[in-house]
């Protein structure tokens, strides 16, 4: 699978989730309601309890359940210091949150 997590956005986590190196954090596909739509990638800590994959970025392990590749593989994940936000794209999906 082909992920990029930028040491930004990395740090971003590690900061804001107080992680430490050698943690597991688990991303996910989140499913708008109504109103919201779309997906969006969620994250807790942890491993999921189904098959997945473990990918290691600036001493953190990040989990992808192996049925949710087709949102995650070509994704970059990025952190804006000027908007203080993080940023989802991903070449092989025009819009990651509504992809076709």
């Amino acid at each position: 699978m082909d992920i990029y997590i930028t040491d930004k956005a990395v740090n971003f986590y590690k900061n804001e989730m107080k992680l430490e190196d050698g943690a597991y954090v688990t991303l996910f596909v989140r499913v708008g309601g109504i109103g919201s739509g779309g997906f969006s990638v969620g994250m807790k800590r942890g491993k999921p309890d189904l098959d997945f994959e473990t990918l290691l970025f600036n001493n953190v392990y990040f989990c992808i359940h192996t049925d949710e590749r087709w949102y995650f593989d070509g994704m970059k994940i990025d952190y804006d210091d000027d908007f203080d936000e993080m940023i989802f794209t991903n070449e092989k999906i025009d819009n990651v949150t509504n992809p076709k």
